[in-house]
């Protein structure tokens, strides 16, 4: 398990959203977690929709379906199942996400800490997190959570952030360590990692996707875009300067190089609740 050199805490997350909240939707949009590039050729839009489809496929979403969207941001993806016939509640550690966010009908919104969620056991249908397991400082308890909402045979679909199996001294110090102080995670396990976490937990895994190729434009798009926007958008600038999580846009660049390093990758989890 990759750990920050600065041990980050929930009520930082909670912070780093709140803060930067403003600037991650003119810099990204309404969706928080990274585009799928299949073709290559997909715009931004297209592409983070595509990573909420990818999920849905992998949830086997049908109309009726009561899920948990843990780590939710502003409920795009939320909205974008229960257009299709979902009921989702979501839960995030930002009261800012969810004072911006347009909630559909058989959406509800949380301002809540999933490990003290009040769902019943075994009640939902089904749950996913888009790269919020990442930010869980207890990720056993993220699991457990999961496994005690869910009947049995219910799919839990987790997107991660995931550390290569081996990195060098190097991409620890240099690269992955850094991206979890400026991105408040406060550890970023590897593949082998989270499969022995969700066993543990009562899951068993019915499928792993890497895939870092596709996700990995994210950042070079939003790179160009944040220098961009630092010079032509005053509003933006005085934002970023002032801000005291202003340290993220350090891992920008370092995203991009742990990708086409193999340092991190990008796994898309898919478990079945025993």
């Amino acid at each position: 398990m990759i750990l920050p050199r600065t041990p980050q805490t929930h009520d930082a997350v909670a912070d780093h959203y709140d803060e930067l909240d403003v600037i991650y939707r003119a810099l990204w949009g309404e969706h928080v977690h990274h585009g799928l590039w299949r073709s290559g050729r997909e715009s931004p839009q297209a592409a983070v929709a595509a990573l909420s489809d990818l999920v849905a496929e992998r949830l086997d979403l049908r109309p009726g379906q009561h899920l948990a969207d843990i780590g939710c941001g502003y409920g795009a993806t939320a909205n974008r199942f229960a257009a299709r016939g979902a009921v989702v509640d979501g839960y995030t550690l930002s009261a800012r996400q969810v004072a911006a966010a347009v909630p559909a009908t058989g959406v509800t919104l949380h301002h809540r800490d999933w490990l003290a969620n009040a769902v019943p056991p075994g009640s939902l249908d089904g749950a996913y997190a888009i790269e919020s397991s990442e930010h869980f400082v207890d990720k056993p308890a993220f699991f457990a959570a999961a496994r005690r909402v869910l009947r049995p045979g219910g799919r839990f679909v987790v997107c991660a952030w995931l550390a290569a199996e081996a990195p060098g001294r190097w991409a620890v110090r240099h690269l992955l360590e850094p991206i979890c102080d400026e991105g408040r995670l406060p550890s970023m396990g590897s593949e082998r990692e989270y499969r022995a976490m969700a066993a543990a937990a009562g899951f068993t895994v019915a499928g792993f996707e890497d895939v870092s190729a596709a996700v990995a434009p994210t950042w070079t798009i939003c790179l160009r875009r944040f220098l961009g926007a630092m010079v032509t958008d005053p509003v933006l600038r005085r934002l970023v300067l002032a801000a005291r999580n202003r340290l993220f846009a350090r891992s920008l660049p370092r995203l991009i190089l742990a990708y086409r390093t193999g340092a991190m990758r990008y796994g898309v989890f898919t478990f079945v609740a025993g």
